[in-house]
């Protein structure tokens, strides 16, 4: 459940991004393109974060549950972003989105594979990699259907004249995405280990090979 909802959460937005800064904030062609740059930033953050606070021997799922926060932050901003018409705003949520994925895909991944037997990490990367992606794919779809969905509502007039905006399909993803996430820190929450104890043990180690692009 707590990989589940934080592949969602942080997912639906993938294919949102762009078209909300052209259409809300009037970012041009190129800015809108630096997105992509900016939020893959933000993922190398994440995970030279992760592994710093994992070298640390804190618990990988506390470091995934940090990952969710920046994810609720990172919302927040964007979706304050459209009122003020702030592109500044709407970068540094970019941003932190990627860095909490970042966060929350290396604490989750770490705490499969501390899960293994013998060995066979293998089994536990592979089911990790099953939730995440068919998560991922699932969100995806829906949040493209949802916008146009309640976009098309709000144009017709059918929501009322306060939320005939261009931006209410966006900011409506954005807060289920938020909803998400919130619901994956209640699921984390009781698999975090209090102390200084690390499920990975001296000798396991991520490689990068390992995380999902």
């Amino acid at each position: 459940f707590a990989v589940g909802l934080g592949a969602a959460g942080f997912s639906m937005q993938d294919i949102l991004l762009e078209p909300y800064g052209a259409q809300v904030l009037g970012l041009s062609v190129s800015a809108t393109t630096m997105l992509t740059a900016i939020f893959a930033s933000g993922t190398l953050v994440g995970l030279a974060l992760a592994s710093r606070l994992l070298s640390r021997s804190m618990d990988p799922m506390r470091v995934a549950g940090y990952g969710v926060l920046l994810g609720i932050f990172a919302f927040g901003a964007i979706v304050y972003s459209a009122p003020i018409g702030s592109a500044i705003l709407f970068r540094f949520g970019t941003a932190l989105i990627g860095a909490g994925g970042g966060l929350f895909v290396v604490g989750t991944m770490t705490t499969a594979m501390a899960m293994t037997r013998d060995g066979n990490s293998g089994i536990a990367v592979g089911a990790w990699s099953a939730v995440y992606a068919t998560s991922t794919g699932l969100a995806l779809g829906a949040g493209g259907y949802l916008k146009d969905g309640v976009s098309s509502l709000a144009g017709s007039g059918i929501l009322g004249a306060a939320l005939d905006q261009v931006s209410v399909g966006y900011i409506f993803i954005y807060h289920i995405e938020i909803l998400l996430l919130f619901f994956a820190l209640v699921a984390i929450g009781p698999l975090v280990r209090t102390g200084n104890s690390n499920r990975t043990g001296h000798n396991q180690r991520i490689t990068m090979s390992e995380i999902p692009s």
